[in-house]
């Protein structure tokens, strides 16, 4: 890997994303990490660059972008909690700014209850799935909504489906499957290494990958 690569992050202060932040420090890479609100964030390093603002607004968006060659997103609903459209919003703005800059690859983390063509949920995560779009019937919806903007994008997306989240410093093996969930729940960490690896790996290109710790 070419560390000179600079990643854009979105969602990079949530209980994932600080985990991934942590981890492209440590391996070298320059990142701009988009803050939402920058009066609560204390970190400084000369490997990243805040951009204040929000994924709602597409010039911020353009900022962030611009001069990159990768962008991750752990976005979540966030505290104060976003609109829940908001992960329809960030794709089609991020998508746009990446068209704009020649800008390839997009990866993004979702949750299990998004569903694919290739998928055969079974057991638990077909639970998970059907409790998920009841109890939050729109961003449930808006998160397939983001599903399928992605499919019908001309970027290299790759869009990881997650169990439940522990954040631990804890790294184990992780099952990867393309049509089923095979775990209850997935380290940050162990998250974060996987995030990673997909900026030099094309395996999943254009693919949704449920992933677990072992």
């Amino acid at each position: 890997m070419n560390h000179i690569i600079k990643i854009a992050v979105i969602g990079g202060t949530g209980k994932s994303g600080k985990y991934l932040v942590q981890q492209l420090i440590a391996q070298g890479f320059p990142i701009k990490l988009l803050i939402r609100n920058t009066d609560t964030f204390q970190i400084t390093h000369p490997l990243i660059e805040v951009i204040p603002g929000n994924v709602t607004d597409y010039n911020t968006v353009q900022r962030l972008v611009e001069g990159c060659n990768g962008v991750i997103s752990t976005l979540g609903m966030g505290i104060p909690a976003s609109e829940p459209t908001i992960f329809s919003e960030s794709t089609t703005h991020v998508i746009q700014a990446m068209q704009a800059f020649n800008v390839h690859r997009y990866i993004v983390t979702t949750g299990l209850n998004v569903d694919t063509p290739f998928d055969h949920k079974t057991g638990k995560t077909a639970m998970a799935t059907d409790w998920m779009k009841s109890t939050y019937p729109v961003s449930t919806a808006n998160k397939q909504q983001e599903y399928e903007i992605l499919a019908n994008s001309p970027v290299d997306w790759t869009l990881v489906r997650l169990p439940k989240i522990e954040q631990t410093d804890e790294c184990s093996q992780v099952t990867v499957s393309l049509t089923d969930c095979r775990g209850d729940k997935i380290s940050a960490t162990s998250l974060a290494y996987f995030l990673i690896e997909q900026l030099s790996i094309r395996e999943y290109i254009k693919k949704s990958p449920f992933i677990a710790n072992v």
